[in-house]
């Protein structure tokens, strides 16, 4: 699922790939883009910000993207076979002598002016992975709203950018609170804490494509593998801290419901 740190490890990808060299294809698969065409023109960098991907080109142009829950972008060998999905699923392709790029599925893909920029990625709130990260601000922002819900508060890209529906109910987990207790009432200090840790564990995983939050060693080849997560996606299974079987139920706040994860037992507050 893509969260901050996927995105940040897509936009290292790309950028070694395309990065400094001219395009020699060029070809963007929505309609409004259709008669688009970016050859000759270098790409400067790719940069990400929270969950979308800004390709700086020559010129002055910035070609955006977001993955969202199902897109993806894949980085190809010249000669190399394409293995992203089927071809009517390709909605951009962006191509120099050696490498090509190809993005899957992308459910936004629009071309702006690199100067307005901050139309597309200007709300977002303090970058976990990015230059402007600010942890302060990133507290206050999500304390604005005493009474929202944490899992909802974590999932606003406005108040610090790159968490998704995983590390909701990650950092959850490991604030031993459950998704729907009010933000305002978690004890004193705690918000620092999970901000810190919502840093950590996304600059831990943004070099590697299997997520991890647990902190587990090695396991003895006689026992299970043991968990990457403590809880999202194991309904059913025993919570790594206490053993009491993991539930799922949705979050949302009325406008897209998001599966959630938690202890009944190690998190204390509402349930859905």
């Amino acid at each position: 699922m893509p969260e901050g740190d996927t995105v940040w490890l897509t936009a290292k990808r790309l950028h070694t790939a395309l990065a400094g060299r001219p395009l020699t294809r060029s070809d963007l698969r929505v309609p409004r883009l259709a008669t688009t065409d970016l050859t000759g023109r270098s790409v400067l960098d790719v940069t990400p910000r929270g969950k979308h991907l800004l390709t700086r080109i020559e010129g002055g142009l910035t070609l955006h993207s977001h993955l969202r829950m199902e897109g993806t972008w894949q980085v190809y060998e010249a000669g190399e076979r394409w293995r992203g999905g089927p071809a009517h699923q390709i909605r951009a392709i962006l191509g120099n002598a050696s490498h090509t790029a190809v993005g899957y599925r992308l459910p936004v893909l629009e071309l702006l002016r690199t100067t307005d920029e901050d139309q597309v990625v200007g709300h977002l709130g303090p970058d976990l992975l990015g230059p402007d990260w600010d942890p302060a601000t990133a507290v206050a922002n999500l304390l604005a709203d005493p009474a929202r819900p944490l899992g909802e508060a974590l999932l606003d890209q406005r108040n610090l950018a790159g968490i998704g529906n995983v590390y909701k109910s990650e950092l959850a987990f490991l604030a031993r609170v459950t998704p729907w207790l009010p933000i305002g009432q978690l004890p004193p200090g705690v918000p620092e804490r999970l901000v810190a840790t919502a840093r950590r564990l996304l600059d831990a995983n943004k070099d590697r494509p299997d997520r991890r939050t647990t902190t587990a060693g090695p396991t003895p080849a006689a026992r299970p593998p043991a968990p990457r997560l403590y809880v999202y996606g194991r309904m059913g299974r025993p919570c790594p801290r206490c053993g009491t079987l993991i539930r799922k139920a949705d979050q949302g706040d009325g406008s897209r419901e998001r599966p959630t994860f938690w202890c009944p037992r190690c998190q204390s507050g509402p349930i859905s």
